[in-house]
C-alpha cells in the first residue's frame, strides 16, 4: 500500500515544529506522540487504532513517511510516564518538560482558533497517546 492509499496525520501545523517532528520520526528518536482528545472530537475524527498506517506529512504537504500504530490509549495527562515523553523523540529529559510544551502548545493560538476557545489542559484532560513503528519512510519503499 502506497502514501496515496493511506490517510494522512499531520504533525502539528506547517512549519519548524512539524519539520522537527518529521526529522524525529525519521531518524528513529520518535517512536511516540500525543494529541489532545478533544481536537479528535471537535474535528469528527475517530480515535484511531492499533494497526492503522498513515502517512505522514511534511510542512509541503507531502508524505514524508508511512507510519504503523502499535499501541493507542485514551488516558489523563497524568497518566504519561517518562518512558513516554522521551519516547516523542523530542527531547524530553522527563515527563515535566513533556508536560510543559504539550500545555504550551494545547493552549497555543492555532489549537485555540481550531476550536473555537482554549482548551482547559490540566491533570485530567485526556489525551491521545500512540506508539507507532516505521513502516515506509519515503516514495521508493525505503526505510
Amino acid at each position: 500500500m502506497g502514501h496515496d492509499d493511506l490517510p494522512t496525520l499531520e504533525l502539528a501545523f506547517p512549519g519548524p515544529e512539524r519539520d522537527r517532528g518529521v526529522a524525529a520520526i525519521l531518524s528513529g528518536r520518535k517512536t511516540a506522540l500525543t494529541g489532545l482528545l478533544e481536537i479528535f472530537e471537535h474535528a469528527g475524527e475517530a480515535v484511531p487504532t492499533a494497526g492503522q498506517r498513515f502517512a505522514v506529512l511534511d510542512s509541503e504537504g507531502r508524505p514524508a513517511v508511512t507510519i504503523e500504530l502499535v499501541d493507542v490509549r485514551v488516558v489523563p495527562m497524568k497518566a504519561i510516564d517518562g518512558d513516554f515523553a522521551r519516547d516523542e523523540g523530542r527531547g524530553y529529559s522527563d515527563v515535566a518538560q513533556w508536560r510543559a510544551a504539550h500545555e504550551e502548545f494545547f493552549r497555543s493560538d492555532g489549537v485555540s482558533e481550531f476550536l473555537g476557545h482554549t482548551p482547559v489542559v490540566d491533570d485530567d484532560t485526556l489525551v491521545v497517546a500512540e506508539r507507532f513503528r516505521v513502516v515506509e519512510s519515503d516514495g521508493l519503499g525505503n526505510r
